[in-house]
């Protein structure tokens, strides 16, 4: 772990492989989540002689906050870590709440190309119904966030606490509705232990980062995807109760340079823990 000071004074946390090279792989973690959520993937890139770092968006784990933050905001924090160690070329990758933000981050011209991973479509658009397939926690959730912050930092006091201090035996409980079957079939032993100690590191400040990313979620994202020229790819499973395989068919169909990547019978968790090895492999042909 390390840190890293923007111009504004504001810290970000970081993981980060410090290996020293040109090219890197930036990833982007779900909501709620931190930069250990992708703990496994930047000690492989370790072994693949590539710096990889995965920064906690504002208000997660020791990243200070950004209050009223929209999902473009992230292209000025994340470049200016980029500049200061020197990096020409990444690939940006991001899970769930991840995906936007990574593909912002083709907005900088240093990106050599986009994967999400079970990505949030935008809302309020006219051919995506972004509540559709949702479970019924996530629904509640972000009728909440259209009414503003103060109900929906009470509603995280009312029903989110539990996330706080939750155990990888409790994960799939307190999922609930959020999880299908193939995610339950891999929220089990060590995994979803480290999942869940990700979870109670993210919201180990509270829950700032995780309402100022659905404050973000139900606005404009500020840049266009129809505006993208670098190769993306957008990688979903049919079993994903978070986010509805349907957000990321969506996003396929606004991405010029788009490549969609289905894979049945996985879900929002699975899609990671299944896929990895050819994500990985994937990232590596991008930054070639």
């Amino acid at each position: 772990m390390s840190e890293f000071q923007l111009r504004d004074g504001r810290i970000l946390d970081l993981l980060d492989n410090h290996h020293k090279s040109e090219s890197a792989v930036l990833f982007h973690h779900g909501t709620p989540g931190n930069s250990t959520s992708w703990s496994e993937w930047v000690r492989e890139f370790s072994g693949r002689s590539i710096r990889a770092i995965a920064a906690s968006r504002p208000g997660y784990g020791q990243s200070d906050r950004h209050a009223a933050r929209k999902v473009v905001d992230v292209v000025s924090d994340l470049s200016q870590m980029l500049g200061h160690f020197e990096i020409k070329r990444f690939v940006s990758v991001g899970w769930s709440g991840g995906g936007p933000h990574a593909l912002a981050m083709s907005l900088d011209k240093r990106c050599g190309g986009v994967i999400t991973l079970a990505g949030v479509g935008k809302y309020d658009q006219p051919d995506l119904d972004f509540l559709n397939g949702m479970g019924p926690e996530n629904i509640d959730e972000i009728g909440v966030a259209l009414q503003g912050e103060e109900p929906l930092r009470n509603w995280m006091n009312a029903n989110a606490l539990e996330m706080q201090k939750v155990t990888g035996p409790e994960l799939r409980s307190a999922l609930a509705g959020l999880v299908g079957k193939a995610d339950k079939e891999v929220l089990l032993g060590d995994f979803a232990e480290e999942m869940a100690a990700g979870m109670r590191r993210a919201l180990s400040r509270g829950f700032d980062g995780w309402i100022d990313d659905d404050l973000a979620f139900v606005q404009e994202w500020g840049f266009d995807l129809n505006e993208i020229n670098i190769p993306v790819q957008v990688w979903q499973g049919d079993d994903d109760f978070m986010v509805p395989h349907s957000h990321s068919y969506w996003l396929a169909s606004k991405i010029p340079t788009s490549e969609l990547k289905f894979v049945p019978e996985n879900g929002h968790i699975s899609l990671m823990v299944n896929h990895r090895v050819e994500i990985l492999d994937k990232i590596d042909r991008f930054l070639a």
